[in-house]
């Protein structure tokens, strides 16, 4: 009688443990989503800049007796980055001069514009200042005032 002791694993039980391994794997890169994660960083930055933003209008003002920085328009327009060419962009340099208000214009995490910096700023007719980003990924990131 022939002793067939064969140790190690067949070709199918290989092919399994692969093919779950692979299933596994897929359903972990769906449930992290890297873009979704993504979008959302840069939209919470979004937040952040729009929000310190409107607050160094808001102070400029304070400090202004109430006056705000009197190139905002009542259109939409987009900010100018600090130091750089504002032709038909807002400049707000007066919130960056010797960084009382804001050290920076803050710009968008994608850097999608060349001299402005993604941000959108405008007055209505009552004095409200609504800042907006344009480029949020799936939502709205614009703060009023």
């Amino acid at each position: 009688m022939k002793n067939k002791n064969k140790k190690g694993f067949t070709l199918l039980e290989i092919l399994l443990v692969v093919a779950t391994i692979a299933i596994l794997a897929g359903i972990v890169i769906i449930a992290i989503n890297p873009s979704k994660q993504l979008a959302d960083t840069q939209n919470a930055q979004r937040w952040s800049d729009v929000n310190a933003i409107l607050n160094g209008v808001y102070q400029y003002s304070v400090d202004n007796n109430g006056s705000l920085p009197a190139n905002i328009t009542n259109t939409d327009t987009e900010i100018c980055k600090t130091d750089a060419s504002c032709s038909g962009l807002i400049d707000l340099s007066v919130l960056t001069d010797d960084e009382k208000y804001l050290v920076a214009i803050p710009f968008d995490p994608t850097g999608s514009s060349t001299n402005g910096g993604g941000y959108e700023i405008s007055k209505s007719s009552n004095g409200r200042i609504t800042v907006i980003a344009p480029d949020a990924v799936d939502e709205t990131v614009s703060v009023k005032r």
